[in-house]
């Protein structure tokens, strides 16, 4: 018996091209006895409030009917949603549909969101002499107490399936690719069943998707494994459950590969999916901008990322001549726009009310906004989609100007901590410099007054960062963190600013999710004391 893998980076409401990506790996896998594809692969995965529209589900309905008349003699497993007609609770389930030779049979998700119906029922899929245990998502997981872990559908079988097949959509972290397999593992172990786990893979808006789709033999082994980070139809021999021998290529990447790999497809997926082509940014000459620039380089290459370069009179000549070595070495074009004269112009505009008064954040933020004017503009004039640079520990405590330097439609690296910026710019500097090495040595500063740096309003990157993955990812509180042996004024502060920010980081563009617990999954009341 060979079972497939499709491995497929489907496009969320692109029902009919989907369809067509299923049908193509399906032709691609004949003489298979099962095809396997991810969690809502119809559909795209999240749909969020499209499920809402019942044109929506009757083209997926329609899009199935048509799956299983060009695919009629290849057994086809889809994730995809399916109603609810039983008058009973939520309109619809998240089901796996097996599709084969006229029969269709529907295979529903236990644990489910707000969009969806729980399913109670454990159908067996007879595979031929094989029974298989149909399960979709989180629906597997149990091994220990973590809060990623749910209760297993496995569990609830009465009678013991030879085989565990996961349709899955499982969002990257950089943590998540070792914990999952680990999970996966000691789920086959426990059951000492084969287990078969296949995700999607791909950037939708926000999140991204890793694939990374893994076979498990009976001894807890991985037997076959597809790449992450990229589309691939696989197939293997089920004579591989008995196998104790490892993949080879079954390493987990670095975590600073990992991150890079799934922002340089969240950027790719951002614009291929959306019929964008080129970007813009402003570039600063700081590590940040060269940081983006980089990775949207790579995403879309260099002739497709436009960088601007906005001195102001506060500018260093080094911030300029950095901002050029970080164009010229991967190849993009960039403009030099002054910002001086709109600035002035600003300024005399608002003289009449400010009078003289004296210089404070105010005309500090009048420079970001004039920025945020130009980069606005030429991504208006030319169609470029614009990229904002805001890092992590700038969006925790507020440093950042709304509709100054935040301007923009997709934040690259808005969930990497600036300790983790300098530690990704080295990762792509490992062969050969692309990024000055300057500007990844020189101390950070705004530029936005005479000889300003960013430790004059915050600590060290290296405390602020620590403090604020405690307080995030760790969901400790001020007084835990203290007790660490932080110093107790910089933590209450730190706080505070994280708690007086949540207003600026709701208007923010989407935030490409690569770590445990990013801000656009951290539900917090804007209003709060």
């Amino acid at each position: 018996m060979k079972i497939t893998l499709a491995q497929i980076n489907p496009i969320v409401g692109d029902i009919d091209g989907n369809k067509e990506k299923i049908i193509a790996a399906a032709q691609q896998a004949k003489g298979s006895s099962l095809v396997v594809f991810p969690e809502l692969s119809l559909c795209g995965f999240p749909p969020y409030n499209l499920l809402g529209y019942t044109d929506f589900i009757e083209r997926c309905e329609k899009a199935i009917d048509e799956i299983a008349r060009r695919c009629d003699n290849i057994p086809l497993l889809i994730g995809a949603p399916v109603r609810n007609t039983s008058g009973k609770g939520k309109p619809l389930f998240n089901a796996a549909v097996f599709l084969h030779q006229g029969k269709c049979q529907i295979f529903k998700k236990k644990n489910v969101n707000a969009y969806f119906e729980p399913a109670d029922e454990t159908k067996i899929l007879q595979l031929g002499c094989m029974k298989v245990a149909v399960t979709i998502g989180d629906d597997l997981y149990n091994i220990g107490d973590d809060e990623f872990l749910m209760t297993n559908r496995i569990d609830d079988f009465e009678e013991k399936p030879e085989i565990i097949v996961n349709l899955a959509a499982d969002r990257f972290d950089y943590q998540r690719a070792a914990k999952r397999r680990e999970i996966l593992r000691m789920t086959a172990l426990k059951h000492e069943i084969p287990l078969i786990y296949v995700n999607q893979v791909g950037g939708n808006a926000n999140l991204i998707y890793d694939g990374g789709s893994m076979v498990f033999g009976y001894m807890g082994y991985v037997v076959k494994s597809l790449p992450f980070f990229n589309e691939e139809v696989a197939t293997f021999d089920c004579e591989l459950f008995i196998s104790m021998k490892r993949e080879d290529n079954q390493v987990i990447p670095s975590k600073m590969e990992l991150i890079h790999d799934a922002l340089v497809l969240g950027i790719r997926d951002f614009f291929n999916k959306q019929g964008f082509k080129k970007a813009v940014l402003g570039l600063s000459g700081g590590l940040d901008s060269a940081l983006v620039i980089a990775l949207a380089a790579k995403a879309l290459g260099p002739e497709n990322v436009l960088g601007i370069l906005m001195p102001s009179q506060y500018s260093t000549d080094h911030s300029v001549s950095d901002a050029i070595a970080s164009a010229e070495n991967l190849g993009c074009h960039y403009h030099i726009v002054p910002i001086k004269t709109a600035f002035d112009a600003f300024e005399e505009t608002l003289k009449p009310i400010f009078k003289d008064m004296p210089f404070d954040v105010t005309e500090e933020n009048l420079q970001a906004r004039s920025r945020g004017v130009i980069v606005m503009a030429i991504s208006n004039k030319f169609g470029n989609i614009l990229l904002n640079t805001s890092n992590k520990s700038e969006a925790a405590v507020g440093y950042g100007t709304l509709y100054g330097d935040l301007c923009g439609s997709l934040s690259v690296i808005g969930d990497l901590y600036k300790t983790e910026a300098f530690e990704l710019c080295r990762y792509i500097n490992r062969d050969k410099e692309i990024i000055p090495w300057h500007t990844i040595n020189k101390p950070p500063s705004a530029e936005l007054r005479p000889n300003q740096q960013d430790t004059d309003s915050l600590p060290d990157y290296s405390i602020l960062d620590a403090i604020l993955y405690q307080y995030i990812e760790c969901s400790k509180s001020a007084e835990e963190i203290i007790a660490q042996g932080f110093d107790e004024a910089i933590v209450n502060k730190t706080v505070r600013m994280v708690y007086r920010n949540d207003f600026k980081r709701f208007q923010i563009a989407p935030v490409l999710a690569i770590s445990p617990k990013p801000f656009a999954m951290r539900e917090m009341p804007i209003v709060k004391k």
